[in-house]
């Protein structure tokens, strides 16, 4: 597959391992077309591509000061989180979206 994606073979592996960045869209067009995805399906592809970026910026410019303390701690702690910890997060931004109409 590496070869047909005209990648290294390491580099397809550390993707695979959430070991590298978001993949260029023209990588994500050729692993379309590697599997024969059409375009609409494709789409899902890419979000899930962005989803899985092991590399999250939070960006909190504009925000007081506690949002940029609160964003440093979660990252500074999140290796730390229990299966439990982690879903009562989960649960909570869930529910914050549901509250504001929007999806999480």
């Amino acid at each position: 597959m590496a070869a047909a994606l005209n990648v290294s073979p390491a580099y397809l592996s550390a993707l695979e391992h959430g070991k590298r960045g978001l993949p260029t869209f023209d990588l994500l067009q050729r692993i379309a077309g590697y599997f024969n995805i059409i375009w609409d399906e494709a789409e899902e592809l890419f979000l899930l591509a962005r989803a899985s970026d092991p590399r999250v910026v939070i960006d909190t410019a504009g925000l007081p000061p506690e949002y940029t303390a609160f964003a440093n701690r979660l990252a500074g702690r999140i290796r730390n989180l229990d299966s439990a910890a982690l879903a009562e997060l989960a649960a909570t931004l869930e529910n914050l979206g549901k509250a504001d109409g929007k999806a999480s």
